[in-house]
């Protein structure tokens, strides 16, 4: 087991060794006091519980819960890469909505994402800030804890940002080609779309089974062109949601939308036309293959 992945099963298993433990009817409170970021239940569309403040920089755009850490909680990652020619505000909705949830986003700027650079470097801004007293991140993102994602040539950026070991999951979103899965150690969860013309779902279906070292999951979405995603993320948004506070939070309401023999996505024909996971996803600890 990699380093990365077992780094991010320990907080999952530390997570649901602290539900086992709660008491009934405290749950509300051991937010309140053990700084963790609120639930959502299992409705992960809707906007999450914090309001959002973005900032345009020269080489980010930063979308942020407003009132980082009040609880005492940390706020995980997600450095972001655009499509050919775009820039973030093109997904801003998409990304707002993760910063809702209580994800820090580091979208780069730049119109060609695929290696990866200015994605990466939002994690080196971040931990600067993270350091410094008299910024509005200082002691509040969970630098442990990092996801890349990306649409289109910034679908490929997202695997290409995984092979940094800081990255903890990637969700490439109708990846472009220019990418090799084989250079990343980190759970991936690919996404295509049923209509796409220009990343045909058989090419993302490529990279999954490319993938076969690491624990991976397929989901094609219903009727999805290739700019489906862009703008709130339409029906990209709650899957991708789930996957991040799953790996991330450590959320156990999402475990079972990816993982189990019954899993809801797995069953879900109305939102996915085509579903596959790897034997490694299916050996995902609390899961029955």
């Amino acid at each position: 087991m990699s380093g990365k992945w077992g780094r991010a099963l320990g907080g999952l298993l530390l997570a649901v060794v602290t539900a086992l433990n709660a008491a009934p009817g405290t749950a509300a409170a051991a937010e309140e006091t053990t700084g963790a970021i609120p639930s959502v239940g299992t409705d992960w569309g809707s906007p999450g519980p914090y309001e959002v403040d973005v900032d345009i920089e020269v080489v980010h755009t930063f979308y942020y819960p407003r009132n980082m850490g009040q609880r005492g909680e940390l706020h995980p990652v997600i450095i972001w890469g655009n499509g050919t020619g775009a820039v973030p505000g093109i997904y801003s909705s998409l990304l707002r909505h993760w910063a809702s949830q209580g994800f820090i986003v580091a979208a780069a700027n730049t119109p060609t994402s695929n290696f990866a650079l200015s994605m990466r470097a939002g994690i080196d801004v971040l931990k600067h800030r993270n350091a410094d007293s008299a910024s509005r991140f200082h002691g509040k993102v969970d630098l442990d804890h990092i996801a890349s994602a990306g649409h289109s040539q910034g679908g490929a950026a997202a695997i290409n940002a995984a092979i940094d070991p800081r990255v903890d999951t990637a969700v490439p979103i109708q990846p472009g080609p220019l990418a090799d899965p084989d250079l990343m150690d980190e759970p991936v969860f690919y996404l295509a779309g049923q209509k796409d013309l220009t990343v045909w779902p058989a090419l993302v279906k490529a990279f999954h089974r490319d993938s076969d070292h690491v624990p991976s999951v397929y989901g094609e979405i219903r009727g999805a062109g290739h700019l489906a995603s862009i703008g709130d993320g339409g029906d990209f948004r709650a899957p991708t949601t789930a996957w991040l506070r799953f790996w991330l939070l450590g959320d156990e309401n999402a475990r079972g939308m990816f993982f189990g023999p019954g899993c809801t996505y797995c069953a879900d024909g109305d939102l996915f036309s085509g579903w596959d996971r790897n034997t490694k996803a299916q050996q995902i600890p609390g899961t029955t293959p």
